[in-house]
């Protein structure tokens, strides 16, 4: 599959709309507190996200740009869902901080990287993994946000998820660490770049 410098791809075209749906997204959670539409903007978001990979695929559309977009919605969706969710009280501060503080760990070690040739270490199972289970979890934790069963049911799922999703989301930041050092080690090693998840 070529990687060519194609910027207005249909998969590209999706992945901007998903980004355009961020900001939406934290003035739902946080001026109306319209949960629902909220919810529906994050569903749609997961939607979008599985779209855009299985389109590039099919039509032969895949990008660098596509490459980038693709984990920077991930990592901005979570971002304004945990600060979203933070601010309203429904999740604590320490989570909310923890969470970005691992993506700030490696972007550190971007750097150390480029010395290698590399901008960013291959996509691996577990990285994949842990942003599933947080995307999973925060719609859970909103929609948790209420009375009810449903709403005891979300919430205690939701923290599963969010639990076990940060647990993940740490763990695959270690082992890109892990892999940052024995690169490093590696001097005469050359790779192209890929985005790490």
């Amino acid at each position: 599959m070529s990687r060519g410098p194609r910027v207005w791809t249909i998969p590209n075209v999706i992945s901007v709309i998903r980004l355009a749906g961020v900001p939406l997204f934290l003035w739902l959670v946080l001026v109306p507190e319209a949960d629902g539409w909220a919810l529906t903007v994050l569903m749609l978001s997961g939607i979008s996200d599985f779209l855009d990979g299985y389109l590039a695929r099919k039509l032969n559309q895949t990008s660098r740009l596509g490459e980038i977009l693709d984990p920077v919605a991930d990592r901005l969706y979570i971002l304004a869902t945990v600060v979203g969710l933070a601010v309203r009280d429904i999740i604590p501060w320490w989570l909310a901080l923890l969470l970005p503080a691992r993506d700030l760990f490696l972007w550190g070690l971007v750097p150390f990287l480029r010395t290698r040739g590399y901008s960013a270490l291959p996509v691996h199972f577990l990285g994949k993994a842990a942003t599933a289970n947080l995307l999973y979890a925060f719609p859970l934790l909103l929609l948790g946000d209420g009375q009810g069963v449903l709403a005891l049911l979300a919430k205690v799922f939701g923290w599963a998820f969010a639990i076990w999703g940060t647990g993940l989301y740490w763990w695959a930041g270690f082992l890109y660490a892990w892999q940052v050092r024995k690169l490093l080690a590696d001097h005469d090693r050359r790779a192209p770049a890929f985005d790490a998840n």
